[in-house]
């Protein structure tokens, strides 16, 4: 299975560390050979850097560490292919826009069956490769629309969060859906099941690690991140622990919103 990584903070921040023990996983000490990307929220848009080669080898990924962007929202996924050929196409985070922003979607998992039935409507959404995990988000974009096109606003919070977690109720009958999806303002991860070491798949999908920085008058370094020179709060999420310290396990089915470096909803285990 692929591997997730996402980050929010309250201050722009790059990701140094944890990306770089993140890539070890794509093709060193991890099977994740097939490709890898990484999507900066930057506004109401999205910088997205993609490769097909592994993350450890990646010139891509060596760019990145000495050219690094700070964001206050990150996504990363490395890659090992289930379903559609090794291209840039099958490679993650997607992004398509709705109500004039930038939305960004990665999956763990496999639901192949999410092409079936009437449960997962594309509307006007289309996936430009061949997986099971942009055909999910084409379908959840189309949920989103009567959120967002129905006023001339965003949507609340609450709704937000609402039509994500019934699309991962949703999903999850069809296999592992472990997914973050960033709409521009807000993170929202769903913690499933995974393929695990002990090679049962099970629960957890996800684990979380908040931390709270206290200012400085230097650059702190810390969990993978080097912040500026403020109190920074930091919410990481990712597939496996990156660091060592307590990262706490999803429940079976959860649901988190983050903004800002804060955790502001989530669904608890069920």
């Amino acid at each position: 299975m692929c591997e997730l990584f996402a980050m929010s903070s309250s201050v722009p921040a790059t990701v140094t560390f944890s990306l770089e023990e993140f890539a070890q996983h794509g093709g060193l000490t991890g099977p994740h050979k097939d490709g890898w990307g990484i999507a900066f929220a930057e506004g109401g848009d999205v910088r997205v850097v993609k490769d097909t080669t592994a993350a450890s080898s990646s010139l891509w990924l060596q760019f990145l560490e000495s050219h690094p962007i700070r964001s206050r929202a990150v996504i990363s996924h490395i890659r090992k292919r289930t379903t559609g050929t090794l291209a840039l196409k099958n490679t993650q985070p997607f992004i398509r826009e709705l109500a004039g922003r930038m939305h960004a979607f990665a999956h763990n998992g496999h639901v192949p069956d999410v092409t079936k039935g009437k449960l997962f409507p594309l509307g006007r959404h289309r996936p430009v490769g061949e997986t099971d995990s942009e055909y999910a988000f084409c379908a959840l974009l189309a949920r989103l629309e009567a959120d967002w096109l129905e006023k001339d606003r965003p949507p609340s919070l609450e709704a937000r969060f609402e039509t994500v977690s019934g699309f991962a109720q949703d999903l999850r009958p069809l296999g592992p859906a472990n997914f973050l999806y960033w709409d521009g303002d807000v993170m929202i991860a769903h913690g499933d099941r995974r393929h695990q070491t002990s090679g049962v798949i099970g629960p957890p999908g996800l684990h979380v690690l908040i931390r709270e920085c206290p200012p400085s008058g230097a650059e702190f370094e810390a969990v993978g991140l080097t912040v500026d020179a403020a109190r920074q709060r930091v919410v990481l999420i990712a597939s496996v622990p990156l660091t060592d310290e307590s990262w706490r396990s999803f429940g079976p089915g959860e649901v988190v919103m983050a903004s800002d470096g804060q955790l502001i909803a989530s669904t608890g285990s069920n």
